[in-house]
């Protein structure tokens, strides 16, 4: 089972990679003046990302390409880009995704000109974005050199800008905006019967139902303030006719996750206790002081310092190995 270290990233890519939400979106959060040269029916994904490999935890970026409403095969692409923060180095992060699939693209098509590429950022945090939008504010630029420095804007599109009632589109679009919106408030659990609510009747498929089951994931993992009781509770109370059977088919994935999730919890905290134990003795210091040195390393990280702590010199050189590995797991 996957562990889920950034449900936000998880729940947008879920969301956004179906083709009928991406198309809502577009026609109702893109500007007019740009959708107008769209044709929506021909966007699709894709597939390439622009994400290396060891930040793809970090940033989620989605990458659809639509026709232009002109004779011959003239297109576009369309960035998305996620954040649940406000981000400084957003621009930075669209500049090197934009130079990659313009790359990518010459070296699949071989021919000039490049294709227009729109960057978008989808913001979701109470608090409003306020990183400046244009590239040359990153740059510290005197004004002869102005020229020589790339320079574009993005578009954002803000959730806390918005009320609930101003959220448009279909169904899963609204959920998804909702849920993205409210999954840090406090109330989340008082509000979910009404945004799942939204659901009830497009449930009769395999594809809604999996798109259920990423809402349901999202909202246990993402959120803080939501017990599974108020999430079997608001299921039940939605889906009258269907909510046994959704519950059924949620059941063993939610026992499957609890369960492995017990049994790494159980190794690594196993794995620790006795390490901690063993670096005390062998520094003849107490084991709770070794404890906090250990925390948030994974087992794989606990049992690589169980072969070499023998040959530390002090207990500062450890924490200093450890300290290392919890930044790289960050970074």
């Amino acid at each position: 089972m996957e562990k889920i270290s950034n449900p936000h990233d998880k729940f947008f890519k879920e969301t956004f990679s179906r083709l009928e939400i991406a198309r809502d979106f577009v026609l109702h959060y893109v500007p007019p003046e740009i959708t107008a040269l769209l044709d929506p029916k021909t966007l699709e994904i894709s597939k390439d990302s622009y994400v290396d490999e060891k930040l793809k935890e970090r940033f989620s970026d989605i990458l659809y390409k639509v026709d232009l409403k002109t004779k011959g095969r003239v297109f576009v692409y369309l960035l998305f880009e996620h954040k649940s923060y406000p981000d400084s180095e957003a621009e930075l992060q669209l500049l090197m995704y934009m130079v990659r699939i313009w790359m990518q693209y010459l070296k699949q098509e071989k021919k000039w000109p490049l294709p227009a590429i729109l960057p978008m950022v989808v913001y979701h945090r109470k608090t409003q974005w306020k990183v400046k939008r244009t590239f040359h504010d990153l740059v510290d630029l005197p004004d002869p050199l102005g020229t020589f420095v790339p320079n574009f804007e993005y578009l954002l599109w803000d959730l806390s800008g918005y009320n609930d009632e101003e959220i448009k589109g279909g169904s899963f679009l609204k959920v998804a905006c909702l849920l993205m919106k409210h999954i840090f408030s406090e109330d989340m659990g008082r509000r979910l019967p009404a945004f799942l609510g939204l659901l009830e009747g497009v449930v009769d498929n395999r594809s809604a139902l999996q798109y259920l089951e990423a809402v349901l994931r999202y909202i246990s993992s993402g959120s803080s303030h939501v017990r599974k009781e108020e999430i079997i509770k608001a299921l039940k109370e939605v889906f009258v006719d269907e909510g046994d059977d959704i519950m059924s088919t949620l059941a063993e994935q939610w026992i499957e996750e609890g369960v492995q999730k017990g049994m790494q919890k159980g190794v690594q905290q196993g794995t620790m206790n006795l390490l901690s134990r063993l670096i005390a003795r062998h520094f003849r210091v107490s084991p709770d002081s070794v404890h906090p040195i250990l925390a948030g390393l994974t087992t794989e990280q606990l049992e690589e310092l169980g072969e070499r702590f023998i040959d530390a010199e002090s207990l500062d050189e450890i924490r200093r190995w450890a300290d290392q590995k919890r930044l790289a797991m960050a970074q």
